[in-house]
This record gives C-alpha cells, structure tokens and sequence, in this order.
C-alpha cells in the first residue's frame, strides 16, 4: 500500500461502503503531504449516534489537523483552500442539500469546478450505495441516484479513484504519475 500513499497530487476520489476504511485511507494519504493539513467535515451530529461516530474521526486525526465543518458549503471551503484538503464524506454533504431541497445539479456543478481548481492534492470520500439492492423508497433511491451522479463526474475528473474493499485500497483509475 505504500505505492498508494505517494506522491500524492491532484485529486484522489475515495469510495467504498460502510467500514471499508475510506476515511483512514484518506486521512493516511493527505498525512503524506506537507502541513497544514485541512479537514473539510460534511457531518452534521442530528443524534447520539452520529455525534459518537464523529467524536471517533476526531480522535483518530493528530493536532496537526484543522477541522473546518462545512455541511453545505463544501464547493466553497474546497475553492478557498490552499493546502492539502480531505473532504469527508461527500454522501453526507448531498443528505444535506437533499433535506434542504437544494438545487443538487448547481451543487454538484459548482463542487466540481472547485475541486478541478483546486491547488493542492485533494481526497474526496464518498458512499458507494449503488452497489446493494434497489431501496424500496422514492426517497432512498432518489439519494442513491443521486450519489452516483455525483460520484461519476468527480471520478471523471479526478486524476485517481480508488475503491476500498475491506480495509483494501484497490485502484480503479490510476494516476498519471503511477499507472497501474
């Protein structure tokens, strides 16, 4: 995994399903870049649970991290950022906009050219739900939709995507600078 984590450059798209390690994979590789390092949060703690599994990210992360909670405005935080950013996740940044009945198509749009503009490597992280069955709510499957929309065009414009399975970083569009 070592050959995963540098250099690192561009813009990497981490997906993966539930406890597949997404996070600490992307967490170890922006920890491969030079500080600061920034943390761009799209949670929000609706309930103990979620407050839970928010307080176990910002255990995990050293001091060295600034944490920037941005539940809607992600497109903007990513184009003000100079350094080293970690997005996470995306899947919970479009249930916000979802439950805010934003425009998603402007959303995504605008949160696509910030992170083509971006001057430092950038990791996004986001849900594969499109993998498990067809949600038996217009709602679920509006969301999984959705998602996969969104996951589309950043994959298409990143310079890397990975799928993790398992703890297992697995290369599905490898960068220029290390082709599979």
């Amino acid at each position: 995994m070592a050959d995963d984590l540098t250099p690192l450059s561009g813009t990497t798209l981490v997906l993966g399903g539930a406890r597949s390690g997404k996070s600490a994979y992307a967490e170890r590789l922006i920890e491969s870049c030079p500080r600061p390092w920034l943390y761009l949060a799209t949670a929000e703690a609706w309930d103990d649970e979620m407050r839970a599994r928010i307080a176990l990210h910002r255990e995990r992360r050293s001091g060295d991290w600034i944490t920037r909670d941005v539940p809607m405005a992600l497109p903007e935080a990513v184009a003000a950022a100079t350094g080293p950013v970690l997005v996470d996740c995306l899947t919970l940044w479009l249930t916000n906009l979802m439950l805010a009945e934003a425009d998603l198509a402007a959303a995504s749009a605008a949160l696509v050219q910030a992170c083509a503009a971006a001057p430092g490597p950038l990791v996004l992280v986001g849900n594969e739900v499109g993998l498990g069955i067809v949600p038996e709510n217009a709602l679920a499957r509006r969301f999984r939709d959705e998602a996969g929309r969104l996951h589309q065009r950043l994959a298409a414009s990143a310079d890397r995507v990975v799928l993790m399975v398992a703890g297992l970083p697995l290369t599905v569009k490898p960068s220029a600078e290390n082709p599979a």
